[in-house]
């Protein structure tokens, strides 16, 4: 058995034995760097094998030139070779012990070193699930930043400088695998997508072991499920012109040509204004379903912004040093309005470099997938919508927690001792956190009363990272968005001085297009509150 035969064996024991071990990845870069490293680990391991396999191949060739120069000058006369003694003792000597020894060289598994700290390592590293979390993720920043399949496969994403390091390419391979896991989900709109730009690369000449016939058959089979039989029909030809003998093809075409005359006579017989009537209401019944997701997604490509000029004009910057506050008379904050309706504001350099990597350094090992309170049950649990992990800092661990703490109480005038503690959160890959209220609504009447704190008057957000693109805040009922800015800190009220929930306030945090985002926030509770308006907010507001 050879020396691969081997390692594809241990690999795919190895894959049984650490199968179960899966960690999220996806769903945070913070952890998704952790495998660059183990990555780099293996790669040092991989070729300190390869030497060791050409240390000995260097060996195994000296010896048959050796060998090659002896026996090429012995069988020219082997009566006359073989009559020196010397040279009949060492033909005895080489049979009898050197091939022997070439033969253990031979065989010897270099590959030890490797497997071990490959077996070592494997359980820490991603499954099935997290490829396809990561595919999906690519997936939606596609349908969200509304990018074409070429920019992604060409790496041309917007935010990125051109000739950075990091700038990466598709394959015809990744093309087909991101076609292929779409097709799976039975996501045909995508099987589609990707299964074209891996034909595309393909008629370019990009080398590939993906054969043109096999993406053809996906691409046949995704427009008939969307309903394209001509398109599907087209397909199905074109792969039976380069493989007449296609199984799945040929039955493919007899039934694509019989449902074509099926839906053309069915066409014929349907009049014009029950096809008018059929799509006005497909259009109201999708106008329906998609309403804020549309809103949504395009307040995260920059879309849709409601701010007139003349809103905008009242909105200032200003030194704030709330009420006089005695720490805050010597070195006000900078305070710069982000909205008027809801009011919500942002804060400048009020978290340090130091801190903020302190923060992380906390975190990063207390990650875990972030989840959602079901509304029927109640139970916690993780959803596509929310692409992230967070962790949940208290004020006794660390005294930049406890000081980070008292900096928001000084600035909002809130006491936070009843609010939840510090949660940071890490977004993985297309990382995102769609339309959602901090606050418990009224038909959620036990949201918070496990804490026995009341609702969640206000919500102070801290950015801990730039992101070149996407991952903004946005609240999709005003159209506002806000961008992301390291060591900055936005805050709004979630209630009104009634204690009445602000709908306004339901937002989401965008797709991270490119760069890596790290939040954490502070949710301040109703009790031990004087509800007032601190930050220069007016009820009116």
């Amino acid at each position: 058995m050879g020396v691969w035969s081997v390692c594809c064996i241990l690999l795919f024991s190895c894959q049984l034995k650490f199968s179960c071990a899966h960690n999220d990845f996806f769903t945070s870069i913070g952890h998704m760097t952790d495998l660059l490293f183990t990555e780099k680990d293996l790669v040092t391991s991989l070729k300190d094998y390869i030497r060791a396999e050409e240390r000995k191949l260097e060996q195994v060739k000296q010896w048959a030139e050796k060998l090659d120069a002896l026996t090429t000058t012995a069988t020219q006369d082997p009566e006359g070779f073989l009559g020196h003694p010397v040279n009949a003792f060492k033909l005895m000597k080489r049979l009898n012990k050197e091939w022997s020894e070439v033969e253990d060289l031979v065989l010897k598994d270099m590959s030890d070193g490797f497997i071990s700290n490959l077996t070592i390592q494997r359980q820490y590293f991603p499954n099935d699930e997290d490829q396809t979390g990561a595919a999906k993720a690519l997936l939606r920043l596609q349908d969200t930043y509304k990018l074409d399949t070429q920019t992604i496969s060409s790496g041309d994403l917007p935010g990125l400088t051109t000739g950075l390091p990091f700038k990466s390419t598709l394959t015809v391979e990744d093309c087909y695998e991101l076609g292929k896991i779409a097709y799976s989900e039975a996501d045909y709109y995508h099987t589609e997508l990707w299964m074209e730009q891996a034909l595309k690369q393909l008629n370019e000449e990009e080398e590939s072991s993906i054969k043109i016939v096999t993406v053809l058959d996906y691409l046949s089979y995704s427009v008939y499920q969307q309903g394209e039989l001509e398109r599907a029909l087209d397909y199905t030809m074109r792969l039976l012109t380069m493989d007449p003998e296609h199984q799945r093809a040929l039955g493919n075409l007899k039934y694509f040509d019989y449902q074509l005359a099926k839906q053309k006579k069915a066409e014929r017989e349907q009049s014009a204004k029950e096809e008018s009537k059929n799509k006005q209401q497909k259009d109201s019944e999708r106008k329906e379903y998609l309403p804020e997701k549309r809103k949504y997604e395009q307040l995260c490509r920059g879309e849709g912004l409601r701010m007139s000029p003349r809103r905008q004009r009242r909105l200032f910057c200003r030194y704030y040093n709330n009420n006089r506050h005695p720490f805050y008379m010597l070195g006000p904050v900078k305070q710069e309005d982000e909205w008027d309706r809801p009011r919500i504001v942002r804060y400048y350099n009020v978290i340090t470099e130091k801190e903020m990597e302190k923060i992380k350094e906390l975190a990063k090992p207390r990650l875990r997938r972030a989840t959602i309170s079901n509304p029927i049950t109640g139970v916690l649990e993780t959803a596509q919508y929310r692409i992230s992990k967070s962790a949940w800092l208290a004020a006794y661990e660390h005294p930049v927690v406890d000081r980070i703490n008292q900096r928001i109480e000084d600035i909002t005038g809130l006491d936070v001792k009843t609010a939840e503690e510090l949660q940071v959160a890490n977004y993985g890959v297309g990382g995102q956190y769609e339309p959602h209220f901090d606050f418990g609504r009224k038909d959620e009447p036990d949201a918070f009363k496990e804490l026995g704190t009341g609702n969640r008057i206000a919500t102070w957000l801290f950015y801990m990272s730039d992101v070149p693109a996407g991952g903004a805040t946005v609240f999709p009922e005003v159209g506002a968005a806000i961008k992301p800015m390291k060591g900055t800190a936005v805050f709004w009220y979630n209630l009104f001085p009634s204690g009445e929930g602000d709908y306004s306030t339901r937002h989401a945090a965008c797709p991270v297009l490119v760069g890596n985002k790290w939040v954490s926030n502070k949710w301040i509770h109703e009790r031990g509150q004087e509800f007032r308006r601190p930050c220069g907010l007016k009820e009116t507001d």
